[in-house]
Parts: C-alpha cells; structure tokens; sequence
C-alpha cells in the first residue's frame, strides 16, 4: 500500500507540474503575438505602461482560460509517452496494477484542475475579461480622438413591452455611450423618440446625463421637438442594456450572470442563448479536464514505433478537435434557436463516448 502512495504521489506531481510548465511555455508565446498585432495601436493611442501591464495580467488569466483544454491535454500526452517511452508504465502495470488503479493519481489531479478552473470561471475570469474587453474597446478599437465618434458595436435591445433602446459604442472605462435613441410604442405606433449624441452614467446621482439630448413627441395634430444642450434623467434600463451582448456575459460573477438571464428571459430577450451559452460554459469546460484527461492517457500509455512525437500529433489533432467543436456548437446555438444546454455540452457528450472507448481499448 505505501509503493501505491508513493507511485499516486510521482504521477499526480508530474502531472501538476508539466501542466503548470505548459502554461508557462505558451502563455508568453501568446503574449508575444498579441504584442506584435497590438503594438503599433498601443503607440499610436499613447497607452500608459500601467494600463498595459494590467491588461496583459488579465489577458493571462483569459488566454488561459479560453485554452485551457489544450494545454491540459498535450500536458499529460507528453509526460505519459514519456512513461511509456521508459518503459514506466509496462513496469507499472506488471506489478499487477490494474489500469483503472494506474488511472487514479490523473483523476486526483483532473479534480484538482477542475476545481481551479472552476472557481476561476466564477469569479475571477469575469473580472479578467472585464479588465481584457474595458482595454480592448477604449485603446485598441477605437483610442484617443477616434473613441468620442464611436465604435460600431451597435446596441439595439428590448427593454421593456414597448421601449427600445440603440446605441452606436460603449466606453466601459468613463461608462458612456455614443448615438444613443430610446423609442416608445404604443400599439405597434411611435408616440415619442429620445435622441442624444452621448449618454453618460452618473453613480453617485444614479441617473444619467445625455448630452445634446432630443425629444420628439408624435402627436395627432403635429410632432412636439423638445431640444436642450444636457439634461439629466432616470431610465428603466441598466447600464448593462448599453454594452456589447457578449461583453456583458462574460463580465459578470456567477450569482449577477444569473440574475441578468432571468431578468432577460423576463424581458423576452433576444440575445438570451448568448447569456446562456456563456453560464453554461462555466460547468461544462471543468468536466472536460476529466474527459481529456482519460482520453491523453489511454492514448498515449501505448508505446507507439512514432515515439512521443506520434502521441503528441495525436493529441494536437484531438485537442484542436475539441475546442473546434466547442466554438462551433457555441456559435451555432447563439445565432440560432437550437438549445444552449445541448449545444454546449454535445463536445462533452461526444469525447466522453470517445473516451470510454479509448479507455476500454487501453485496459485490453
């Protein structure tokens, strides 16, 4: 029973740590991209080194977070062929191991990740990911001069039985909005439009201010044009109605994520499988650190004339597979009406049966 620890304790730590190098190796690789397409923005916007190195810690958190998958599986591909290259594992298994029992010290350590990623998707990728879109929307879409005449991500949302509201961009950081319309109907027919060349959130007061603000009241006997330089009203929306559909999503905790979709579903939100698609997300991609886990190891615990080199295509191909699934079905289930819940977890559906065999086939 003490060679079983000691052998659970030399898995689970090779595990743990060439998970960890893995990240270490490619997160500054995609640092190094990133900064190459974004440099000459960043000089040309005057960007602060602050600003900069705050936003390249929240791009770790969300860059890892996005393929997380990958690097976790060509982790354990390439320490297990490295077992199986020594010989470590025919060893192992002689010794009248059962391979379910060989499997326990990757199934710890698969939890272990589990949990990680988990409580990061709850709570600390959503501040990561307001941090990454805040920097992203003011200094490389638009930045400086450019940002006061907006930047096209064009808001139009429902928000309430007969009130719309639109605006042409959204600035996270000084929480304002660009072109900016609220129209009231009344039996399918306009009775007033509000119009504002800026709107801008006030927390302090909790209203806001709209700045070249317009009203046209549509009345029987002739439209009524209400125009003054700035005014300062109250509305039924949020400040979360005036930002980017998906920016929202992935900017909120677990607990505000929930509520927004249920005020939204209550709204008859149109964006609502976008909503969806993202809390779902945050359960389903935990699980597959056991899915790609079991599949890594019964591929590559097989001593193959390729060497590691073999293995490791191998686990490209599949982990590339994975993620490619994701995004498809994620897409797929936002822009139509096909179910979130199903879309999001089919790739999981689909390499657990892969993995189940795989696993079978690596008992035999």
């Amino acid at each position: 029973m003490n060679k079983l620890t000691i052998l659970d304790k030399y898995i689970l730590k090779r595990y743990l740590v060439t998970f960890t190098v893995m990240l270490l190796l490619f997160v500054p690789i995609g640092i190094v991209v990133d900064v190459s397409e974004k440099v000459n923005m960043m000089i040309k916007n005057q960007v602060p080194l602050n600003k900069i190195l705050v936003y390249y810690f929240n791009f770790t958190i969300y860059f890892t977070n996005m393929l997380f998958p990958i690097f976790l599986f060509l982790s354990v591909i390439w320490f297990t062929s490295k077992l199986a290259n020594n010989t470590e594992i025919i060893a192992i298994l002689s010794s009248g191991i059962s391979f379910t029992r060989f499997m326990r010290p990757f199934i710890i350590g698969a939890s272990i990740i589990s949990v990680v990623v988990l409580l990061m998707g709850f709570y600390l990728v959503p501040i990561a990911s307001e941090g990454f879109n805040n920097f992203r929307y003011t200094y490389l879409r638009t930045g400086g001069q450019q940002l006061m005449q907006g930047d096209n991500t064009d808001v139009y949302r429902q928000i309430s039985d007969t009130e719309f509201i639109y605006v042409n961009s959204f600035n996270t950081e000084t929480k304002t909005a660009y072109n900016f319309s609220l129209e009231n109907f009344e039996k399918e027919k306009l009775t007033y439009k509000i119009t504002a060349a800026r709107i801008q959130w006030n927390p302090k007061e909790k209203n806001y201010t709209l700045f070249e603000y317009t009203k046209r009241t549509v009345g029987p006997m002739g439209d009524k044009i209400e125009k003054v330089p700035e005014k300062k009203m109250k509305f039924k929306f949020d400040l979360e109605d005036l930002a980017p559909v998906v920016y929202i999503a992935e900017t909120l905790p677990l607990g505000k994520l929930y509520d927004f979709i249920n005020k939204e579903k209550k709204r008859g939100s149109s964006n609502i499988n976008i909503y969806l698609v993202v809390f779902y997300k945050k359960f389903s991609i935990p699980i597959s650190a056991f899915i790609l886990t079991i599949i890594a190891v019964s591929v590559s615990a097989m001593k193959r004339r390729g060497g590691m080199g073999m293995n490791l295509a191998i686990g490209i191909a599949v982990a590339f597979s994975f993620v490619f699934l994701d995004k498809i079905f994620g897409v797929f289930a936002e822009k139509t009406s096909f179910s979130p819940l199903i879309a999001v977890w089919t790739p999981n559906l689909l390499f657990g049966i892969l993995a189940y065999y795989l696993l079978r086939h690596a008992k035999r």
